[in-house]
């Protein structure tokens, strides 16, 4: 959740945090589910993605239709290169287009995400830079523009919002910060959805996203570790749950990337708060978190947050099966 944040350059101060806040975290560590399904009485209001898709064309029938990616770096399909630098490539819009392309021929890719954007910065801009002076500006733009061609938008944003919180924060303060962050992401999340969907109109097919747990990748670094795991394992957890909140709220479907990528599934490795049984293997959550990203994998690439190849087939399969029910 924590997507700046480097196992290799963490600071001293954060890997003593375990100690310091494992009796005050104790509710965080026995595990928490992840975000809900919705509810099926609901159903209706989010309807079928692939007829939403087809409803929501009503322009002319010879011409592109668009796919409007918004967010972060996942969007990007940023992963790290062979000199540990982040380079841009076929991320999860990329294979999800090309699923899509097999229903909707006519289907554009119009990519508007920016690495490490938050959603204070999609909002008001400073990260990349658009005509329209911000990501969503220039996708209310664009949406407003071309009216009865939009197919699809999908969004991944909130996951950089609590970065601040652990880089240069003392430890006792960690985790008053990330929960302050709370009602800052679901302010401007409200902020951002509310825009979108005026300027795309109530037909058009939004789909948003859940995070996955980076941190989780951080289980072998010791008992500090483990912890750190598992607290940030809890907070994405309620992270996520908001996420879905809004999402809903906002009439859009919601891929469950969280779910996917188990990351709530610590199994039988927690004894209870501060304990951890010993075990040759690592929880099935760790071993998917090393699997899909390049969190365990030894410098210069790694540790890095960002999804792998695999990684981002994973979250592609979890936005079509929101897509297609």
């Amino acid at each position: 959740m924590l997507s700046a944040m480097r196992a290799k350059s963490l600071p001293k101060a954060v890997l003593a945090l375990g100690a310091a806040l494992a009796a005050a975290a104790a509710p965080l560590l026995s595990g928490c589910s992840g975000p809900s399904s919705p509810d099926p009485a609901n159903a209706t209001t989010y309807g079928s993605g692939l007829a939403s898709i087809r409803a929501a064309l009503t322009g002319p029938g010879d011409g592109p239709v668009y796919y409007l990616a918004l967010g972060d770096s996942l969007s990007r399909g940023i992963q790290p290169g062979p000199g540990g630098g982040d380079v841009m490539t076929q991320g999860y819009t990329d294979r999800l287009a090309a699923r899509l392309r097999q229903r909707v021929r006519r289907l554009r890719v119009v990519e508007l995400g920016c690495s490490g954007e938050t959603t204070t910065t999609m909002i008001h801009g400073g990260i990349c830079s658009y005509p329209a002076g911000s990501q969503l500006a220039q996708a209310t733009t664009f949406l407003r523009s071309h009216r009865g061609k939009i197919a699809l938008v999908t969004i991944d944003i909130g996951a950089n919002d609590p970065n601040s919180c652990v880089l240069g924060v003392q430890p006792d303060d960690i985790l008053g910060c990330l929960w302050s962050r709370v009602p800052q992401i679901e302010s401007n999340l409200d902020t951002i959805l509310a825009e979108l969907r005026s300027a795309a109109g109530p037909r058009v097919l939004i789909v948003g996203m859940t995070y996955y747990v980076p941190e989780l990748g951080f289980w072998d670094s010791g008992r500090n570790g483990k912890i750190i795991a598992v607290l940030t394992e809890g907070f994405a957890a309620g992270v996520n749950k908001l996420l879905t909140a809004r999402y809903h709220h906002y009439g859009a479907l919601v891929a469950n990337v969280f779910s996917a990528f188990r990351s709530n599934d610590f199994a039988n490795a927690i004894a209870g708060p501060g304990r951890f049984r010993q075990s040759a293997a690592p929880p099935p959550n760790v071993a998917r978190i090393c699997a899909l990203t390049w969190m365990c994998a030894s410098g210069p690439r790694g540790p890095n947050e960002h999804a792998n190849n695999a990684g981002y087939r994973v979250i592609a399969q979890a936005f079509w099966r929101a897509i297609s029910g």
